[in-house]
């Protein structure tokens, strides 16, 4: 097998993998491309299975298989009475990672913390706008620049956030792949020498793989980090082979090209099951995927024209189509797993005559429109082009005419941002904390709008029961909120919401050590690869 994999990818890139026998090399069907390596700037996971995970560590990380915040770089922390105050006791003698272009001189400390944070809250930072139309999507969308006050360092090993409000997923919002830690030391280097940019592109940090090389749209090299501070890694190198097709990656996991793959096709599934050198892991996911219509923009700013629309689309036939029944129809904004889901709220109906009347009676004629459709597969959504096609039928029959677009990944990201976007968006999230603000206010807050909220949609009624909720610690409480604004998100009716489905993810028997993750993460630190 493993002479399998050395001359597949010699093919893809014969100038960048070594053919070192000796060394374990475990192999990743990913995909898609990393839109960057400085984890702050994304929301994508396969961004962040690209850099946050394998590259950086946080203050906190969650357990794994867990949506349980743990020690990382903190190894313990204190919260104030009034719930303001977090100050954080930092490892002691972790390193940063040495490559061809960064030898560190000194150790992680409390500089490394205050820059990686304070860059996205303070838009006066030398460090907030060094990619030119970048945005710190999460940390804004979260509403950090509002919420932490300060972040103070106390000493070299102690740093102290000082919040403007309580915030219940605080812990859970820092263990992120957004709020990796770079290095300081690393940046005031690029900065001197006028190369900022070098920031995210050629990444260190403190996690368990150090980056070596990137192929654009083909390949991501990595090799054990020697200094790691947590459990070494069983396997001395990582690659990422990028392969966008779901039926190319399945054929190179059956090739013993590749060690595990992500999202695959449905209808490949029972065939990978019955595969006696294949082993398939599957849980419940923690995810939700959407269309997302632009409320900014007439016809779309009318609550029932949405309406209408969503009576139109056939949920049960598109988790048949993509999903061979792998996926049940959304209701709610937030997946029935979590919890605060409501379960009295209602879903529109699939009811074509009721949805040409909703569009009569609200003067809407002759409706064309156009559908983004993700050029990615992702657990939510793992053919999001079959989804429009399905849609566009759907809406035909009610005498919409639709158009269905797409871009390549990261640019279908930014695109479909932009407050000026015409159409809707099919989108989707897995959650990455196991908190409901992760979907409710992330998505879906005024804070958001402009970035994770491709909804565009700001109703201040939902947004001041989202922002409540994360203001106290009782969850009983939280729950009674967020039950609320489900129901606020249901009448008005930002999003179609579509599906949430299982979580498969499919991988060469020989492989040991890999744990699911509720959150959709994909990491390989405790891997191994049997001989």
């Amino acid at each position: 097998m493993k002479r399998a994999l050395i001359a597949a990818l010699a093919l893809a890139a014969l100038p960048m993998l070594p053919t070192v026998a000796a060394a374990k090399t475990f192999v990743f069907c990913s995909e898609g491309s990393p839109e960057g390596f400085d984890p702050g700037l994304y929301t994508a996971g396969t961004t962040f299975d690209a850099s946050g995970h394998p590259i950086y560590s946080r203050l906190l990380e969650f357990k794994p298989g867990t949506t349980q915040p743990e020690a990382g770089l903190a190894e313990s922390w204190e919260i104030s009475e009034d719930g303001t105050v977090y100050t954080f006791k930092l490892r002691k003698g972790v390193k940063f990672q040495t490559t061809d272009f960064f030898t560190p001189t000194r150790d992680f400390n409390a500089d490394d913390v205050i820059f990686s944070i304070g860059r996205m809250i303070d838009e006066k930072n030398a460090w907030n706008k060094y990619i030119t139309g970048g945005t710190w999507e999460y940390a804004e969308g979260m509403g950090f620049p509002k919420l932490i006050k300060s972040i103070d360092k106390v000493d070299d090993l102690t740093v102290k956030f000082t919040l403007n409000r309580p915030e219940a997923p605080f812990l859970a919002n820092i263990a992120m792949p957004f709020a990796s830690i770079l290095s300081k030391e690393y940046a005031d280097s690029l900065e001197k020498a006028g190369t900022k940019e070098q920031l995210n592109q050629q990444p260190v940090g403190t996690g368990p793989f150090t980056f070596v090389a990137y192929q654009q749209d083909a390949i991501i090299r990595y090799k054990k980090n020697a200094d790691y501070w947590g459990t070494a890694p069983k396997i001395d190198d990582l690659v990422f082979a990028i392969t966008t097709d779901a039926a190319v990656r399945y054929q190179k996991l059956k090739a013993g090209e590749c060690h595990l793959m992500p999202y695959p096709n449905a209808a490949d599934v029972q065939a990978m099951k019955s595969d006696e050198n294949l082993q398939v892991l599957e849980q419940e996911g923690l995810n939700i995927a959407y269309l997302a219509y632009n409320t900014t923009q007439a016809p779309f700013d009318k609550p029932e024209v949405r309406i209408a629309l969503n009576k139109a689309i056939n949920k049960a036939a598109i988790v048949d189509a993509v999903f061979q029944g792998m996926a049940t129809p959304a209701t709610n904004p937030i997946p029935p797993t979590m919890w605060s889901y409501n379960n009295e709220t209602k879903d529109d109906t699939y009811d074509l005559d009721a949805a040409k009347k909703m569009l009569e009676e609200a003067g809407v004629k002759d409706l064309s429109m156009k559908i983004w459709a993700m050029p990615v597969s992702r657990p939510y959504m793992l053919n999001a082009r079959r989804a429009a096609e399905i849609m566009q039928d759907d809406f035909a029959k009610i005498g919409v005419k639709v158009e269905i677009v797409s871009y390549e990944w990261a640019e279908y990201l930014s695109r479909s941002k932009a407050k000026d976007r015409d159409g809707a968006a099919i989108l989707g999230w897995t959650g990455d904390n196991g908190d409901p603000d992760n979907f409710l206010d992330t998505l879906l807050g005024c804070d958001a709008v402009g970035g994770n909220n491709r909804a565009q949609w700001c109703n201040q009624e939902f947004d001041a029961l989202v922002k409540k909720a994360k203001s106290t610690s009782d969850q009983d409480e939280r729950t009674k909120l967020y039950e609320q604004a489900q129901v606020i998100f249901k009448k008005d009716a930002p999003w179609a919401t579509l599906d949430h489905s299982l979580s498969i993810v499919p991988m060469r028997k020989g492989v040991t050590g890999f744990t699911q993750s509720p959150l959709g993460d994909f990491t390989f630190e405790a891997v191994d690869i049997a001989e």
